[in-house]
């Protein structure tokens, strides 16, 4: 028999779709990679930037090829895995398998998640409050269970702090391209939004070009990192730092404390995790009622709609569809 020093030490593998300099959620899910290479006593691999695909049948395969080198644990880092992990899960049965972001189920499958959604929130009150044109934008590529969520909450929010704004809201489908999401971002402008809500990987940068080139006219919001220290014409950023989720998981595993079909959340009530930035733009009345709401958000006072049912913009028209 083997003593604990004699165990085989535990294999993780992360997969990231996306650009791990993307100052985003692909970074943040590669510092968690990094994290727990330099922490915990386990063998982990990381395979990233697959052309930030969101294909289900290309993350399946590369599912299904990390899962053939036989590791403990697998993290598909971001919710376009929900579907991908499924199909795996039952080929290998002995494997448990993590989403980030995640909205699955399965014996051995766990999601991991950091709620976005609540300083989405938060950034769609700030958004509600600032605007002056009463347009308010939303960009994001991609359209996992997640980031749909986010959508929701970020409307939800703007409503409940300006119900007569107008929300022009485009999923672009693709997470990566500067040029498919500058043109959005121009779209958006040309209909009188003054604040742009972003949930991108690098094609963020398309985004943030176009606005600055309005010289303060539009104002920018990001998400994941805090994007107030990397650009001015970011008022806020919704920050919600997948990297813990990420070293989380792998430490739960190796802890003997990780659960099949189960969800780990983490929210506002862990402020270095999930918080809403201000830059020095934002006035202090509305810092002071984003710390009043984010209190009430954390009791349960406040509990955010996570479901949009209204129409969204098509930047080649110009409409709302």
């Amino acid at each position: 028999m083997m003593n604990n020093k004699e165990k085989k030490k535990l294999k993780v593998s992360i997969l990231i779709s996306g650009d791990i300099t993307d100052n985003g959620f692909s970074e943040a899910g590669y510092k968690g990679y990094l994290k727990i290479r330099d922490l915990l006593p386990v063998e982990v691999k990381c395979v990233f930037n697959l052309a930030g695909t969101i294909d289900q049948a290309v993350l399946t395969e590369e599912l299904r090829k990390l899962a053939q080198e036989g590791p403990d644990l697998i993290i598909g880092h971001g919710g376009q895995f929900d579907v991908p992990a499924q199909t795996i899960e039952k080929e290998f049965p002995d494997i448990k398998f993590t989403v980030i972001q995640g909205n699955t189920t399965g014996k051995n499958i766990s999601n991991y998640v950091v709620k976005q959604e609540d300083s989405t929130w938060l950034a769609g009150v700030l958004a509600g409050f600032m605007t002056k044109s009463n347009i308010v934008g939303h960009i994001s590529g991609a359209r996992p269970k997640s980031l749909l969520i986010e959508r929701a909450a970020f409307y939800d929010g703007l409503m409940y702090a300006n119900p007569g704004a107008k929300f022009l809201t485009c999923f672009t489908g693709n997470m990566k391209d500067p040029e498919i999401n500058r043109k959005a971002a121009e779209a958006e402008i040309a209909k009188g939004a003054d604040i742009i809500y972003t949930s991108l990987n690098i094609g963020r940068v398309g985004v943030t070009e176009t606005v600055k080139k309005t010289n303060g006219k539009v104002s920018h919001i990001g998400n994941v990192s805090d994007w107030t220290l990397v650009d001015k014409s970011f008022i806020a950023s919704a920050v919600a730092n997948p990297s813990v989720a990420v070293f989380k998981a792998a430490s739960d595993v190796l802890f003997e404390k990780w659960e099949g079909n189960d969800t780990v959340e983490i929210g506002l009530d862990n402020v270095e995790v999930v918080r809403l930035s201000m830059g020095a733009a934002v006035p202090e009345y509305v810092k002071e009622k984003i710390a009043e709401l984010t209190k009430k958000l954390v009791s349960g006072e406040i509990i955010s709609n996570v479901v949009y049912k209204g129409k969204e913009f098509n930047p080649s028209t110009g409409e709302l569809e």
